[in-house]
Parts: structure tokens; C-alpha cells; sequence
């Protein structure tokens, strides 16, 4: 099997795809992660650019607020504001943007409204494109992200129009540095998840579940001692197009990066799939 890049991205450090290990033995050693792991340190560089630019916080701020807006602002009752908050932590956010961030969830603290909205679309090539973002003006965001679209080989769609092509997963990742691929499966297997991978940034591990045992495994993965950092929900495409050529290839990762750029962006998710050597060439 060759090494292929797969779309799919989750905001808080601006990453493509990656490929899921299912928690076999037999199909786990005949896999490997070389593209991955090139493509995580370009990833890793342009997370620490963007967090210059404070984009990172911002887009924990939101993440903060919209888990406290949904499940009250106790992190000892509401999973998704701990991972949000664990990860802003790990990202030197200060505290008090913190606190501010989860006061505007709960209403303590007066400010915009901020909504989580879905986008659906095409790139070249016929891809799919999933873009989730949280914004406080869902016209100006429409627009800007449908310009995105039609100024780079791609147009946007209509509600339903790609998502059944996608899974929808529930991933929890996780800091553990001192993990091997053997004993981050067994981890997996004891925390009742069902596939796993290595994370976006280096020594991060990212765990597969059912969207409905997103909690159940982030509480497994907290009682086994490990440091939650993230948990959200993802999608995944059932049959990813294969990318042969370095031209469309171009065209879709430029598309890809200008929607994951896009300021208000949580979430990227594609179905193309990149092999090494055309990868190496972009």
C-alpha cells in the first residue's frame, strides 16, 4: 500500500487529513505513517505562525465558549469544555482568556454571539469539502467562504449535498509523548475506541469512537492517567479520490489551505487523498 495524504482537518492547529489505523494487528503492521508525519512538522511550523497572529486563541476562545454555551461551564460535567480547555492551556493561552471566554458561554459576560455552522462544497477534481466554523455573522462568513470556493477551482453546495459521504466520528487525542504504536492500541483497546492514530503535533495520539462514546472514551483515556486534549467530533470519507497528478493536486491544496486559513474556521474535512510522491513534488 502507498503512502497517501488525506483531507481532513480540525482548527485548532491547521492539519489535513490523516489516516485511520483500525485496532488490528494484521492491518496495522501493513501500514505505515511517513506522509503523515512529513506533513504534521509543515503543520507543526504553521501552527506556531499562526498562533503569532493569535488565530490559535481565537479559535480556542470560540471553542471554549460554545462548550460552555452547550454544556454549562463546570469542566467536571462537560467533557468537551475540559478537552477545550486542557488544549488552550497547552497552547499558552492565558488564563484569563480563558475564564473570559467561558463567562461569554454561560452569559456571565455580555459579548457577540457566536454560532457553529456547517458548510458543504465542492474542489477541483470533484472532491468534498466539509467546513465547520464559528462565527458571529453567519451572511459575512457565507459569502466570504462561497468566494473561497469559486476563487479556487471549487464551488459551494447546499446542506446534504456531500456529507453523505462522510462518517461521522467522535476523536479524542491525548499528550503522551512516551507512547509507541504497540501500547497506544492497547490503550485504545482498554478505553473502548475503535481506531487510533498519531496526532497532529508531535507526541500527540488521536483515538477513533463512535460518535455517541465520545465521552465514555475521553473519561477512559482521563481514569487510565492520560491528558485529554481535544475532543470533538469529526468526519471522515468513506471513499477517498485519489490524487495522481501534481497539477490537481496543487489546485486542491491551495483550495484546502485558503478554507482552513479562513479566520472563523474550526474544521476542515475533505476526501482526496495525496499520494507520497506527488506530495513531495507540491
Amino acid at each position: 500500500m502507498q503512502h497517501m495524504y488525506r483531507g481532513c482537518h480540525t482548527r485548532t492547529q491547521p492539519h489535513p487529513p490523516r489516516e485511520l489505523f483500525p485496532i488490528s494487528h494484521t492491518t496495522y503492521h501493513n501500514k505505515t505513517m511517513s506522509g503523515h508525519n512529513k506533513w504534521s512538522k509543515i503543520k507543526f511550523t504553521k501552527a506556531a505562525a499562526d498562533a503569532k497572529k493569535g488565530k490559535i486563541f481565537a479559535r480556542y476562545s470560540h471553542e471554549i465558549t460554545l462548550a460552555a454555551k452547550s454544556g454549562g461551564g463546570d469542566v467536571d460535567t462537560n467533557p468537551r469544555l475540559r478537552a477545550a480547555i486542557e488544549g488552550a492551556k497547552a497552547a499558552s493561552m492565558p488564563k484569563d482568556n480563558i475564564d473570559r471566554a467561558v463567562k461569554k458561554g454561560t452569559g456571565e459576560l455580555q459579548g457577540e454571539t457566536i454560532q457553529e455552522v456547517t458548510y458543504e462544497g465542492y474542489g477541483p477534481a470533484g472532491t468534498a469539502f466539509i467546513v465547520e466554523v464559528a462565527t458571529d455573522n453567519t451572511n459575512r462568513c457565507s459569502s466570504e467562504i462561497r468566494t473561497i470556493f469559486s476563487k479556487n477551482g471549487g464551488n459551494m453546495g447546499t446542506p446534504g449535498s456531500v456529507a453523505y459521504q462522510f462518517d461521522r466520528k467522535g476523536q479524542v487525542t491525548i499528550n503522551a509523548p512516551e507512547l509507541d504504536e504497540d501500547t497506544a492500541m492497547e490503550l485504545a483497546m482498554d478505553c473502548g475506541a475503535d481506531e487510533f492514530e498519531e496526532g497532529e503535533n508531535e507526541g500527540e495520539w488521536a483515538f477513533i469512537c463512535g460518535p455517541t462514546d465520545l465521552s465514555a472514551v475521553s473519561e477512559a483515556l482521563t481514569a487510565a492517567g492520560r491528558n485529554v486534549t481535544g475532543m470533538k467530533l469529526v468526519s471522515i470519507a468513506q471513499n477517498p479520490t485519489d490524487i495522481t497528478d501534481v497539477a490537481t493536486a496543487q489546485k486542491i491544496m491551495r483550495l484546502f489551505e485558503r478554507l482552513d486559513d479562513y479566520d472563523d474556521t474550526m474544521n476542515v474535512f475533505s476526501n482526496f487523498e495525496i499520494d507520497d510522491s506527488i506530495l513531495e513534488q507540491l
